[in-house]
């Protein structure tokens, strides 16, 4: 088993899920004029840094220019993107279209393929690691200025793609109605019938796929021998635990899912709505596993607002975004750079963990050979 250190946030709390994901809109900044700033005849869609604009005035003023920003896959209870949306259209003053908020990695590729050459087309991706290594043919290279600064493990080196925030892969459930869970294999027992579910398919959204290597690395396996997860997940199947259908916070709520394997931040809002009607949603890491696997950032090639795609990158890279990911319950990947000028909501609600461990790229890409060649055959 490999793993990526990763520092936690100075003074932190150890992981918890009584947190609340909070956070505000950042000030309106003042329009620039694209004739003052040398940003005229810039091809946007080429841009690989804002210096091709004449530096972020340029950017600015181009991307206003455009006016629109096209995002996918952007649940606003997502480690908190609903502030970090409407902080980047107060900053900016640029109309977002949000599209399928909960689209899996897999389907914000196949928009891209379906509205390729429209002004529907995504402009900006958010995917989880193992459809973000597949997936590069779509991405266009763009280096945010603080680039340097993301650790070498966590970016493409021409900036096709870019780490931005993680969680750590939990298990919540039903405390109210099942009482306390502390392993896995409690869940083939009767009462969890029809209750137990990833968050999407393995092979296409990240939170599953993270679910599943969580399922592997609990039952003696390692990101090189994924087996045991499958067998767990087939036992589960078997025992008529594991539910198939898709998880929202509606499923949960209504009690359809009992049990999900999740990343830590997605659990803040249901436990919170939870509490409101009286039911206790706890959470617990199988065998004390703490895994983390950083969602990337990447810029459509074919995005029908380039410079708004570009500053929506420098935008998510930036103190104030990486604050509010923070604030929402997930670990920035700046979050060393920016610990000091952090909110104490967000010193309080990201999770503080030592070591995340999580696959290397070229296990990242077995493993989803592995499940695209036996989740299907073996789950059904």
């Amino acid at each position: 088993m490999s793993g990526i250190r990763t520092a936690a946030l100075a003074g932190l709390a150890a992981v918890s899920l009584a947190l609340t994901a909070c956070g505000g809109a950042a000030p309106a900044a003042e329009t620039s004029d694209p004739a003052s700033t040398g940003s005229a005849g810039v091809d946007a869609a080429t841009a690989t840094s804002a210096a091709d604009f004449g530096g972020m005035e340029g950017l600015i003023a181009a991307a206003q220019a455009e006016g629109q920003l096209n995002v996918i896959a952007l649940p606003h209870d997502w480690a908190n993107y609903g502030a970090v949306i409407e902080g980047f259209k107060a900053k900016y003053g640029i109309e977002v279209n949000e599209q399928s908020p909960d689209a899996s990695s897999k389907e914000e590729i196949a928009a891209a393929d379906a509205n390729k050459g429209t002004d529907k087309a995504p402009d900006v991706f958010d995917l989880g690691t193992n459809v973000a290594l597949e997936s590069t043919d779509y991405f266009a290279p763009y280096q945010v200025e603080r680039f340097a600064d993301i650790p070498e493990d966590q970016k493409d080196p021409e900036g096709l793609w870019v780490s931005d925030y993680t969680g750590v892969m939990v298990v919540g459930y039903n405390k109210t109605k099942y009482g306390e869970i502390t392993s896995l294999d409690q869940l083939t027992d009767p009462q969890f019938a029809g209750s137990v579910a990833l968050n999407g398919k393995p092979a296409e959204a990240g939170a599953a796929f993270n679910g599943f290597l969580l399922g592997a690395l609990a039952n003696g396996g390692s990101f090189d021998d994924l087996q045991p997860g499958l067998d767990f997940f087939a036992e589960l199947n078997d025992a008529g635990s594991l539910n198939l259908t898709d998880v929202t916070p509606g499923t949960i709520e209504s009690g359809e899912h009992g049990v999900v394997f999740d990343w830590s931040y997605n659990m803040v809002p249901v436990a919170d709505r939870l509490a409101e009607q009286g039911v206790e949603w706890a959470t617990f890491l199988p065998e004390g596993i703490a895994l983390g696997s950083y969602y990337k950032q990447a810029v459509n090639n074919d995005a029908p607002h380039p410079a708004a795609a570009r500053l929506w990158q420098e935008y998510l890279f930036s103190a104030e975004a990486q604050n509010l990911w923070a604030e929402g319950g997930a670990v920035p990947v700046l979050n060393q750079v920016f610990a000091d000028e952090f909110s104490d909501e967000a010193k309080a609600a990201a999770p503080a963990v030592e070591e995340l461990l999580a696959p290397t790229a070229e296990q990242a890409e077995a493993a989803t050979a592995f499940l695209q060649a036996n989740w299907d055959a073996t789950i059904s």
